[in-house]
């Protein structure tokens, strides 16, 4: 049977450097570093669970309510379907580029670059918001283990708290410069703990609900699991990207594709695996958490704007005890240092990426000789890191809650467009099999059309100064104001890239995949 077929031929995949036919190029990275389940530990590391729920559980419990369940559940859905479609690509094209790469040679050199910048923006500002967690639990635990209040109020020492975000933030950029291996070797440990520490929390939190000693309990219901009931369209969706949130990290195992056994495969694998054991965790704390404190705004409840912001400092001790509670601080701090360390891999990437199709400067393209690692992009990401989060802390006391909301939309942004290019660079198969047709067409789109409807959502409620924390710039919210803004930057950057590097701008470098007549048996 004679069709169009628009997948690279075995040429496109041009493994010398060179890759004169416009295909994927290589980066000199190490290969064969990690199998399937260092993988996934990479994958529910960079997610860094324990911090994501601390971080936001009384913020979805503050827009949703005992609804809280149910978003976690819509918010998986998207980024389920999502998966599939980077699992497609990445068999495709194994190439730590991921959804720049892909979306290049699906709609072309513009709408990769704004993709890739996506990606590095939002991986920014994570990075922001994990060192900034970490630095708190470094001086909260630093009270509990020493018993001394004083040591602990030192976060609120706005110099003290930076300095200690800086050094924790050099600490984690040179445990990324030395490569895959130094990566995996620490992660098995602190996601092992994290992951311990959550099911004693939770187990201890059940056995304790509706007694004397927390009056605000509630009583488990199956409506929590129903996002039909939360109160309003604007509420779901602004606890819906929080929940998109909560599950960022994942397409890591993807972007260390060109570093992993089976590089077709494994990745993909990776990131369904650690996807399943991230929704597991977050259905079980939430109803964990509801039933022993519910989810008002008074006393230790979720939504308690004095508590919201760290849900765990206020109920490590209360549920599990000042002995055992210290675990739960320590598993905050593991979670957000681990997640910090391995959350270098897919910007330092990207950015190597880009740099190796010439759409950021070549001085990015450089792999570090011994550790095999993106070193400059590595640095400068650590960099930026820094600069970023030290002025949005001095510019805003909400920074943390702002630029988790604005995470969001650049999530939505990114996702969403890779998405599209699965089935878009896949086109002329789709109806080929049922397989094809669901994994490559119906699954991404569906994926696509639900994060798009979000991003313009949030884009419009984010307007409000209400949303978020409630801070504005000059009458517009400043969650807008930092989502939008970064994306202009992104275009402007992208302006100026298109001057110096006009080549791959006009598509001759990473060229857009062509379906070409082929016959088939």
């Amino acid at each position: 049977m004679t069709q169009l077929d628009a997948r690279p031929t075995e040429a496109a995949h041009d493994t010398a450097g060179g890759a004169p036919d416009g295909g994927v190029r290589s980066k000199g990275l190490g290969g064969n570093s990690v199998g399937l389940v260092g993988s996934a530990v990479i994958g529910i590391s960079t997610v860094a669970p324990v911090y994501c729920l601390t971080s936001t559980l009384g913020s979805t419990s503050g827009e949703v309510g005992l609804q809280m369940p149910a978003v976690f559940l819509a918010g998986f859905l998207p980024m389920l379907l999502v998966a599939f479609a980077y699992r497609e690509l990445n068999k495709a094209m194994p190439d730590c580029g991921t959804s720049f790469t892909w979306t290049v040679k699906a709609f072309g050199p513009r709408v990769g670059w704004m993709c890739g910048w996506g990606l590095v923006i939002a991986t920014i500002i994570v990075l922001s918001n994990l060192a900034g967690v970490a630095t708190s639990y470094f001086w909260l635990l630093a009270g509990e283990i020493t018993g001394n209040t004083s040591i602990g109020a030192l976060d609120d020492n706005k110099a003290v708290h930076i300095v200690t975000c800086l050094a924790l933030i050099a600490a984690a950029t040179a445990i990324s410069y030395r490569g895959m291996t130094a990566t995996k070797g620490v992660q098995f440990t602190l996601v092992g703990l994290q992951l311990v520490v959550l099911a004693v929390f939770v187990v201890m939190a059940v056995v304790k609900a509706g007694s004397a000693d927390f009056p605000t309990s509630v009583p488990f219901s199956w409506t929590w699991l129903d996002p039909f009931s939360v109160k309003s369209f604007g509420a779901f969706t602004a606890g819906l990207s929080l929940s998109i949130f909560m599950y960022w990290g994942w397409d890591t195992c993807l972007t260390a594709n060109e570093e992993t056994i089976g590089s077709e495969k494994t990745p993909g694998r990776a990131a369904l695996i650690a996807m399943v054991v991230l929704v597991g965790s977050y259905l079980a704390t939430g109803v964990a958490a509801q039933m022993v404190v519910g989810s008002g705004g008074k006393g230790l409840g979720l939504a308690n704007p004095a508590t919201s912001d760290n849900v765990f400092a206020a109920l490590a001790g209360p549920v599990m005890g000042p002995t055992l509670g210290i675990l739960l601080f320590v598993a905050v701090l593991a979670s957000a240092a681990a997640s910090l360390q391995t959350t270098f891999i897919p910007v330092a990437r990207t950015v190597l990426a880009m740099a190796t199709y010439e759409a950021l400067p070549a001085s990015y393209a450089r792999v570090h000789p011994r550790f095999k690692t993106p070193g400059r992009a590595t640095v400068t990401a650590g960099v930026a890191t820094g600069v970023f989060y030290t002025v949005m802390t001095l510019v805003s006391e909400h920074v943390l809650v702002d630029t988790i909301y604005a995470l969001g939309l650049m999530i939505c942004f990114y996702y969403a467009l890779t998405a599209f290019a699965c089935t878009w660079y896949f086109r002329s198969e789709l109806l080929r099999s049922p397989r094809d047709f669901f994994f490559k067409a119906l699954f991404p789109v569906l994926g696509g059309v639900l994060l798009s409807a979000v991003f313009v959502k949030t884009l419009v409620d984010m307007w409000n100064p209400a949303y978020g924390s409630g801070s504005s710039v000059l009458g517009v919210g400043s969650v807008f104001v930092i989502g939008v803004g970064l994306l202009l930057v992104g275009f402007v950057i992208m302006l100026v890239m298109g001057r110096r590097s006009p080549a791959f701008f006009r598509g001759e470098v990473l060229t857009r995949e062509t379906p070409v007549l082929v016959v088939e048996d």
